[in-house]
């Protein structure tokens, strides 16, 4: 039996690309049911420096961007290609950017019981789809309850200071390693694929990675 090709996904469930690169690797998968990939997710925040609580959606936007018309026209471009290749995002419906601190320690744990490719779809779509904010923790732990998770655990957890440190350290380790945007893939520990991949890209990695196998049985 072939040996499972390491597929490491570097994100931030607040990233509209890594929302729209999900859902495009996640259609090639589905054309490739066999596809050779064990996917874990690890944490990245665009900004580890966040408050706590978050910040209001419009101000940070506009400080990030150079004022209204510099949002409108970033955030215009990212509508304009999720709405071309079919991903829905209500982005006026977002009004606080959160800290993501909390929501990658939900995914970490989440991983340990095996759902955690649950945990990040179930933030994108909080996120991107519902306007929640996913910094509160009251809103993690219906998340965590809608995949199966126990929501009383995740609560006393996120009350904690559990995971923080181990959160922060995979944050820096990743930066350290030159990853300074996501979404960013790793395929097999080795090769670095960056951005929102078209489900063409991955038809073609897992093509490659196939006919590989086959020539070394």
């Amino acid at each position: 039996m072939t040996e499972p090709v390491q597929l490491d996904i570097l994100s931030d469930p607040i990233c509209p690309w890594c929302f729209i690169g999900k859902t495009q690797l996640d259609r090639a998968l589905a054309d490739a049911p066999d596809h050779p990939f064990a996917i874990q997710w690890h944490p990245f925040q665009l900004n580890p420096d966040m408050l706590r609580e978050g910040v209001d959606r419009r101000a940070y936007l506009e400080a990030k961007f150079g004022g209204k018309d510099g949002a409108d026209k970033v955030y215009g471009r990212i509508a304009d290609h999720a709405r071309d290749i079919g991903v829905e995002m209500d982005l006026d419906g977002i009004t606080r950017t959160p800290n993501t601190l909390d929501a990658h320690r939900l995914i970490h744990w989440a991983g340990i019981e095996s759902k955690q490719n649950a945990a990040v779809d179930a933030l994108f779509k909080a996120y991107f789809q519902n306007g929640r904010d996913i910094g509160d923790a009251d809103t993690l732990a219906d998340i965590a309850d809608a995949i199966g998770l126990d929501a009383a655990t995740i609560h006393r957890l996120l009350a904690s200071d559990a995971d923080l440190d181990c959160i922060r350290e995979r944050d820096a380790k990743a930066r350290e390693m030159g990853v300074n945007s996501v979404p960013t893939f790793i395929v097999g520990g080795k090769h670095a694929v960056p951005g929102a991949q078209p489900p063409e890209l991955w038809a073609q990695v897992i093509a490659d990675i196939k006919e590989q196998h086959a020539a070394a049985s």
